[in-house]
């Protein structure tokens, strides 16, 4: 399945988009429909983290558990969950470009049961639309908060 690809300029520096997208304590602040983070590590950041997130979509309540699978300081976190029959793996990239800083964000869903390879190309567009709902919390919260350390 084509995988889900955002990208945004945010004007902010590197080091904290970087802190917003790869601490979940950080994210769940910047994304405001990320409603609880309860952690199953005792580590809160970085490779191996485990943590349940809770979230509201469109009046749903939904959790899935996560784990940080890759983490290199200012540059990337792969986040990978197995939900509904299907393996969603998530990877944040971000890069110093002039003018701000472009985080990308690429999602490879990977359907493995039967039930899920057929739903999960009928919901790849309200994920895809979550995804950049996200990708604008987060330009946004970071812009904000850049302006206010000024």
């Amino acid at each position: 399945m084509k995988p889900v690809q955002v990208s945004r300029l945010i004007s902010a520096p590197l080091n904290q988009v970087f802190q917003t997208i790869a601490d979940v304590r950080n994210f769940k602040v910047a994304v405001p429909h990320i409603t609880d983070v309860q952690f199953l590590t005792d580590q809160q950041f970085g490779k191996g983290t485990r943590f349940v997130e809770t979230r509201e979509m469109k009046g749903r309540v939904e959790k899935v558990e996560l784990e940080v699978t890759e983490y290199q300081e200012n540059a990337c976190v792969r986040l990978v969950s197995d939900a509904g029959g299907t393996i969603w793996e998530t990877e944040f990239v971000v890069s110093q470009m002039p003018g701000g800083v472009e985080l990308k964000m690429r999602m490879d869903i990977l359907p493995h049961t039967l039930l899920a390879k057929v739903i999960t190309p009928f919901i790849r567009g309200i994920v895809a639309k979550g995804v950049e709902s996200d990708m604008d919390a987060v330009k946004t919260y970071c812009e904000s908060e850049s302006r206010r350390a000024v």
